[in-house]
């Protein structure tokens, strides 16, 4: 009897191995500095990167965004878009539940989990799959927005800055 169990458990190690093997997360990277920024590239020292992990069953994201050198982020923003063009924004990473960062910062600015349920603009009422969809293809990007308290020329009051870094997610 002890002999069987024994037996089995290298086959239940391994069934185990299998299904953790077949169930991981498809992940998807970026780098982010101020020369990818359109329409001008950003002359600026900061950088960042991002992570998106599209979970096995197809229905999270987790997400991470770190930054390095970024003065008083106001906002980190995905965006479908080719990676020579701007396009709309479909989901909102930073702030949630925080706040904006005044001064330079260097960590992690953003970190959580995307459903359906927190896609807007173009995308408000789709799946997540349809997000993964344009992950695939290329076709989305983050944006670190920055505000230094002045409002930029030719805007008004509450007009979004120009991002500062952006990467797009391959």
């Amino acid at each position: 009897m002890f002999g069987t169990r024994r037996a089995l458990i290298p086959v239940a190690i391994a069934l185990a191995c299998f299904a953790t093997a077949a169930s991981a997360d498809v992940l998807y990277t970026a780098s982010m500095d101020g020369a990818q920024n359109l329409p001008e590239p950003v002359k600026t020292d900061a950088t960042g990167a991002v992570q998106f992990a599209v979970s096995a069953d197809g229905k999270s994201v987790a997400y991470k965004v770190t930054v390095s050198h970024l003065n008083n982020a106001s906002a980190a923003d995905l965006h479908l878009g080719q990676p020579s063009q701007n396009g709309p924004l479909v989901a909102k990473l930073f702030p949630n539940g925080t706040t904006a960062k005044k001064g330079e910062y260097s960590g992690v600015l953003a970190e959580g989990t995307l459903t359906g349920a927190d896609l807007i603009g173009p995308l408000t009422g789709a799946t997540l799959a349809d997000l993964v969809e344009e992950l695939k293809v290329g076709n989305v990007y983050v944006n670190v927005h920055t505000n230094d308290g002045t409002d930029p020329p030719n805007s008004g009051p509450g007009d979004y800055r120009l991002g500062e870094i952006r990467g797009q997610l391959k």
